[in-house]
């Protein structure tokens, strides 16, 4: 079995750590219930699917073999006569294909955008006249600025950054090669991380906190980019 690493494998637990405890939007929304509320079961129901779809080839594990599994699944899909070679006309049907998934995706993200800058503007028009003073901007940006000294004060030390990050912390013992076990013992301490009071779910408010925090771990790492 091979044991380079699988970016994508990486890519998951982040996506299912804090990037899905953050979220609360379309598939990425872990509150099945809908009550406001992200326990630690709900995570690990979504974070098993997201363990199924990466485990391409089923050994229970996510490392170079499942790459390979997928690539041989996209290109499977690609070739729709089966005889083992891509025409022109399938490469431009599997292209027109991607493109449509990525308008699709932009799309969403746009809507997405639309909704939260609906929200920012209702929480900024406190008098709700439909229209934003000067004195309503200035308390945005005080409000911003006490928001920016606390999570200064609350940051210590160095922090993981993305998916590598990630990576190291699932795989335990360092073969390079995440099983089953590894994922989930990653995925819950990303929970408890972000279950700020420890009381085993995570509310709006401890959510927006990992959303600023995962904003500032990006910060850190294109700064760090920078600096090299």
């Amino acid at each position: 079995m091979k044991k380079t690493i699988l970016t994508l494998s990486a890519a998951a637990i982040a996506l299912t750590g804090t990037a899905a405890i953050a979220a609360h939007h379309g598939k990425h929304n872990p509150d099945a219930n809908g009550d406001g509320l992200i326990t630690l079961a709900e995570v690990r129901a979504q974070s098993a699917e997201q363990f199924a779809r990466m485990d391409a080839n089923g050994d229970g594990v996510l490392n170079a073999d499942d790459r390979a599994a997928r690539r041989a699944e996209m290109f499977a899909k690609a070739d729709t006569n089966g005889d083992g070679e891509l025409s022109q006309d399938e490469m431009r049907a599997a292209r027109e294909a991607r493109e449509e998934r990525r308008a699709e995706r932009r799309e969403a993200r746009s809507e997405r955008r639309a909704e939260r800058m609906g929200d920012r503007f209702a929480k900024l028009d406190t008098d709700n006249s439909g229209g934003v003073s000067q004195a309503e901007m200035q308390a945005m940006a005080e409000a911003r600025g006490e928001r920016g000294g606390e999570r200064r004060g609350m940051r210590g030390g160095k922090r993981g950054h993305g998916a590598r990050h990630m990576m190291r912390v699932a795989d335990t013992n360092g073969d390079k090669t995440v099983t089953r076990a590894e994922f989930d013992a990653a995925v819950a301490a990303r929970f408890a991380k972000a279950d700020a009071d420890g009381d085993g779910s995570i509310t709006e408010a401890e959510r927006k906190a990992a959303r600023e925090q995962m904003r500032e771990e990006r910060r850190e790492k294109r700064a760090e980019r920078r600096g090299q």
